[in-house]
């Protein structure tokens, strides 16, 4: 089977370069062990049932034996022999050599390590196939390219119907879906991510029995809240009017999730250009990949036909998980802002070097002058406040952009780029 680029490779090989082992982390199922085969020239699979007795009696006895082949090595599921971690750790240490190991498992495992990696073990989160890595995006504007030189962006047009988007929210970015055919084949990976979640990954997280169907409630609560500002405790009393739990118990299960890579919700971008008091701080609520919101919820594609407000939330959610996934080379970290005046931005892209877009998220062609407008205000008012506070002014945004569901991208005359996701990529 032909490997499929991601965009983390480059990631990958610029910290092999740097430090002596790279794991790899993220929610079960991203792609995670096929991406570090590509680099490995011996792979040891704890998993593998023909060879895993023999290997972890090895591992719990001299792990440093297992240290001994062609580099890099990769452990694959190296969780099931948490002293790797320590040998690796040394074998670094000792050699001073780089690009030496790799290290990847199941985010449902937790090890309290003896020792950190810092210096030695460098750790880089990956998430599921984005848009463009899986094809459906004809990748015609980068986002970076709007960041460096906005004199490259000509008017584009996406591939990707409606229908399409619907499909590719509840599909999800899961790499397996590459190889099935069949559509409704394609649409049972996320239900399937989704079940195993509930059934047992939750329970392996500190290898505490949880309730599957505690799980599915709770999910189900969070998917139907998704992109929106609603408070934990909403959440919370959404699940126990249909089952009792205590709220520790609750917020236990919040934590099991989010050590899943399942829960990401997004931070508020708070900047002084208004009162604090007017200004929201709560989190919005979002999972690491739409599908799994769709499979929560149980809806198909063509349950979006009748209610568009749904899935409105869940493009904006997938419109998320691709902008970390596109600027993730350049450090880049997603918020969004929102105050009590009924002003915002859905997202706020800020780069490592300072840089920040204003980003607003619309699934239609008639809510784009809206978004637009939010952003040139956003913009006046961080103007306003520059004003006043000369000595420590705020940087202005260096792109305001809409990113829609829409098949058509153009830069208007007010300087906002309208960008369909279809056409977006790194």
């Amino acid at each position: 089977m032909e490997y499929k680029k991601r965009i983390i490779d480059e990631q990958f090989n610029i910290r092999m370069e740097a430090l002596g082992a790279v794991q790899i982390k993220g929610p079960k199922g991203c792609g995670k062990t096929t991406t570090a085969k590509q680099k490995a020239k011996t792979i040891i699979e704890f998993q593998n049932e023909d060879e895993r007795e023999n290997l972890l009696l090895i591992a719990n006895t001299k792990p440093s034996d297992l240290l001994k082949g062609e580099k890099p090595i990769l452990f694959d599921e190296w969780q099931d022999a948490p002293k790797m971690w320590g040998a690796i750790r040394k074998d670094v240490d000792d050699s001073g050599l780089c690009g030496q190991y790799i290290l990847t498992g199941s985010s449902s495992k937790t090890i309290d390590t003896p020792h950190t990696g810092t210096l030695r073990i460098s750790t880089l989160k990956m998430y599921p196939m984005s848009l463009y890595e899986s094809g459906d995006s004809n990748g015609s504007v980068s986002l970076m390219w709007l960041f460096n030189d906005k004199k490259v962006f000509a008017p584009c047009k996406s591939d990707m119907s409606i229908d399409d988007i619907k499909f590719a929210i509840c599909r999800g970015g899961w790499p397996r879906t590459l190889n099935i055919k069949n559509d409704k084949a394609k649409l049972l990976i996320a239900k399937e991510v989704f079940n195993q979640t509930c059934e047992t990954d939750i329970s392996n997280i500190g290898n505490r029995k949880r309730d599957p169907a505690l799980a599915r409630t709770i999910m189900k609560s969070y998917a139907r809240n998704i992109c929106t500002t609603a408070d934990t405790k909403t959440i919370y009393g959404d699940v126990v009017s249909t089952k009792e739990i205590a709220r520790s118990t609750f917020y236990e299960y919040i934590q099991a999730l989010q050590d899943l890579y399942i829960i990401e919700d997004v931070d508020a971008w708070c900047p002084s250009i208004r009162s604090k008091t007017v200004i929201r701080s709560s989190k919005k609520k979002n999972l690491i990949d739409p599908s799994i919101a769709a499979a929560a919820l149980g809806v198909s594609p063509d349950y979006f036909d009748r209610d568009y407000k749904t899935l409105g939330f869940l493009f904006e959610s997938l419109v998320i998980r691709d902008l970390k996934i596109y600027s993730s080379e350049h450090g880049g970290t997603v918020s969004y802002y929102r105050d009590r005046y009924g002003l915002e931005a859905d997202a706020v892209l800020h780069l490592e070097d300072g840089r920040y877009a204003l980003i607003e998220i619309k699934l239609g062609q008639n809510e784009v002058d809206e978004g637009a407008k939010h952003l040139l205000k956003i913009e006046e008012l961080i103007k306003e406040h520059n004003k006043e506070e000369k000595q420590v002014p705020l940087r202005l945004p260096d792109l305001k952009m809409v990113i829609t569901g829409t098949q058509y991208g153009y830069k208007r005359e007010d300087g906002v780029y309208v960008v369909p996701i279809g056409c977006l990529k790194d």
